[in-house]
């Protein structure tokens, strides 16, 4: 029946709206943005255990961050390294899933920040002995995805809005509101920051999105559809598209979604 549901979500948002019972903002079609093309370039396993809320690479290590649905038992709120031969990680910390649901990490300053779910608590870690330093709260309702600009790190709330944050006290300095048309694109999930766009997969879809930075505008869709029927042939549980880490060394970005068996290397064609 989820899958049924699923299914029938995704159909509505690429020929229509979907309605956020929340806001009851209108998302855009996606048949109104500009396709971004791209070729497969290589797969890695995954575990299938791990529901993945965040992916970034870091001194040329893949790393991924994961939540735990109270649901599903045999998921975990970890980050770590992954490990591409296996697919499994080298986990650097857990959060109590009785207590936090893990949500997307980034590096900037030496340090780490893990983001929560629904207790608006971000989590503070020294980037090489992955120790704790301290914990934040944020006003935002919830906590989704993480990347940064090299100044600011930019977080996702599950709304149309992304909030710039000043590292050192964890405040927000400026918010943007993302659009295409004048219609506002919610959900915004994992982000990923790529040669001055932020990139980020859109709740509970295969789309990723291109967005300007200095006015929110959508500029372009990555439609990850042929990748998530690979993964849900391997794995019929496999759950949304989630998680999108840019190479610049090969100029690759990596991709998966939430129990997907694998990870794909994808090159952008325009």
């Amino acid at each position: 029946m989820k899958r049924i549901i699923y299914l029938l979500l995704v159909t509505i948002y690429i020929t229509g709206c979907i309605n956020n019972p929340k806001s009851r903002k209108k998302i855009r079609s996606a048949s109104d943005v500009p396709q971004i093309n791209y070729s497969i370039v290589n797969h890695h396993p995954h575990s299938t255990s791990s529901f993945t809320e965040g992916l970034l690479i870091h001194d040329n290590k893949l790393f991924e961050s994961t939540g735990s649905p109270l649901e599903l038992p045999q998921t975990k709120s970890v980050y770590g390294i992954l490990n591409i031969q296996t697919g499994e990680i080298d986990v650097k910390n857990e959060l109590d899933r009785n207590k936090y649901f893990g949500e997307g990490i980034v590096f900037l300053n030496n340090r780490i920040y893990q983001l929560t779910y629904k207790k608006q608590t971000c989590f503070v870690y020294d980037a090489k002995t992955y120790k704790i330093l301290k914990q934040y709260n944020y006003s935002n309702k919830e906590g989704w995805g993480l990347t940064t600009d090299g100044k600011y790190i930019i977080m996702s709330d599950g709304t149309n809005i992304l909030s710039f944050i000043e590292p050192s006290k964890f405040q927000v300095v400026k918010t943007i509101k993302v659009s295409a048309n004048n219609y506002a694109i919610d959900y915004l999930n994992e982000l990923e920051y790529i040669k001055g766009y932020i990139y980020a997969n859109v709740w509970p879809t295969n789309t990723i999105v291109k967005i300007d930075p200095k006015n929110g505008y959508v500029v372009g869709k990555i439609d990850l559809t042929p990748l998530h029927e690979m993964a849900i042939v391997k794995n019929p549980n496999s759950n949304e598209t989630n998680g999108i880490a840019f190479d610049s060394i090969s100029d690759n970005i990596f991709v998966t979604g939430k129990m997907w068996p694998e990870i794909y290397q994808i090159k952008l064609q325009n």
